[in-house]
């Protein structure tokens, strides 16, 4: 029997001959590409979050707005809802105050004689359901969501003004 030959030729690999594999800069490249990626699926993902944040506390206001509307209306007297601008919190009939997620601000636009001071406005509910009407806007950073407050059947809804969808 003959001998086998070594695997590897004992002066090393032949000239000419490629081993198979990938080269660093082959694998920086493609560590780069999914670095890349992973960003721009957190900042997507960021944008998501801070919509959604926003788009909750619209809910939640607009859902406080109708409780108030529906308490003026089962107690047949008039009951109001404040907005502090500055401290950016909201508040129903003297209950409990409620401050919206950091980043976030709200603003208010309402009757001038419900202007409480600089940076608290009210709208008023009234027992046969309409209301003094405004609308109060709720932002961070691009996105804007309105909710509006009809005055003559106190009916609120909700929009995001921002334009994104």
């Amino acid at each position: 029997m003959k001998p086998r030959a070594p695997f590897w030729p004992a002066r090393g690999i032949r000239a000419g001959a490629r081993t198979r594999g990938f080269t660093l800069l082959e694998m920086l490249a493609v560590i780069l590409l999914i670095g890349i990626a992973a960003a721009a699926v957190a900042v997507s993902v960021t944008q998501g979050l801070a919509s959604a944040r926003v788009a909750a506390a619209s809910g939640e206001l607009a859902a406080a707005l109708r409780a108030t509307r529906t308490q003026a209306i089962v107690h047949g007297n008039e009951h109001t809802f404040d907005v502090d601008t500055r401290a950016n919190t909201y508040r129903a009939d003297d209950g409990k105050v409620v401050r919206l997620p950091s980043g976030m601000r709200i603003g208010i636009t309402s009757a001038k004689e419900d202007q409480v001071n600089a940076t608290t406005g009210r709208i008023r509910f009234f027992p046969d359901g309409s209301s003094t009407g405004g609308h109060i806007t709720l932002q961070r950073e691009r996105r804007q969501w309105r909710v509006n407050v009809s005055w003559l059947t106190g009916a609120v809804s909700v929009a995001d003004v921002s334009g994104h969808r």
